[in-house]
């Protein structure tokens, strides 16, 4: 299984901490954001490469990063050539990018570089195994406020996905995915098929969005906490609070 990481953002709403560093390389404790994430799936072994797409502005601390570390063999880093946060391509667009240049033919984990969680993702791994379909992560949000500002999903019983909307202006559901995401080899050719027939590049989420529609998706419920570092205030609490990673184990259905 491949691992697409996306790190091609600007964190504007981080500044001046991110205006000339990126926000995946940023310390939680002892680690960066992306060595708690590479760290834990690390455990997993079920990746033989981490593809991190980045940004032109940034790709110099990648690389530094990437040849002090330990896989730096498994580690490749992508430069999307975009330098401001009004360049950048979009997240789907970067997606399609890794997937292009590197010819992914097989089952790949795509994620974003800023959020941590406080549970292994190896049980994700291992129920999109059972599943073999297109696999997402969701979590519970009791706030209609923030489910407006998120990825809303709608599932039936067997937690196949029935309806996906991202920042829903009247929220029908109160289950929220966040960006993790295992694609389906099949469905790998379909990531270029929905830019040309129009979907939103910019939200991880909307290519999934897209998907719903013709291939089956199942949603995977977050065992546990997740962090999205997006301000100075979600960073500060981060740091203070993260937990690291606990081992836990779900059903799967």
């Amino acid at each position: 299984m491949k691992c697409i990481i996306l790190a091609a953002g600007y964190a504007t709403r981080l500044y001046p901490l991110t205006s000339n560093y990126p926000k995946p390389l940023l310390k939680v404790q002892e680690k960066t954001i992306l060595d708690w994430l590479i760290d834990d799936l690390e455990s997993t072994k079920e990746i033989d490469e981490y593809i991190i797409i980045s940004n032109n502005k940034f790709h110099r601390f990648f690389m530094e990063w990437k040849n002090n570390h330990e896989i730096s063999n498994r580690l490749l880093i992508l430069n999307d050539f975009t330098n401001t946060n009004e360049e950048r391509l979009g997240a789907v667009k970067d997606i399609e990018l890794a997937l292009t240049l590197k010819d992914i033919k097989e089952d790949t984990l795509v994620m974003a570089g800023d959020n941590l969680l406080d549970f292994s993702l190896n049980d994700f791994i291992q129920y999109f195994k059972e599943k073999q379909k297109t696999t997402i992560m969701r979590y519970y949000e009791a706030s209609d406020e923030k489910v407006k500002k998120s990825a809303e999903v709608i599932i039936d019983h067997n937690d196949l996905v029935l309806e996906m909307n991202e920042k829903p202006f009247n929220p029908k559901s109160n289950w929220c995915s966040p960006p993790f995401y295992i694609y389906h080899k099949d469905d790998i050719k379909e990531v270029k098929e929905a830019i040309q027939n129009g979907c939103n590049i910019d939200a991880p989420g909307s290519f999934i969005q897209y998907l719903y529609r013709k291939k089956e998706v199942y949603a995977y419920e977050m065992p546990g906490k997740r962090y999205d570092i997006g301000n100075m205030d979600s960073y500060n609490q981060v740091c203070l609070e993260y937990p690291g990673i606990k081992k836990r184990k779900v059903k799967i259905r």
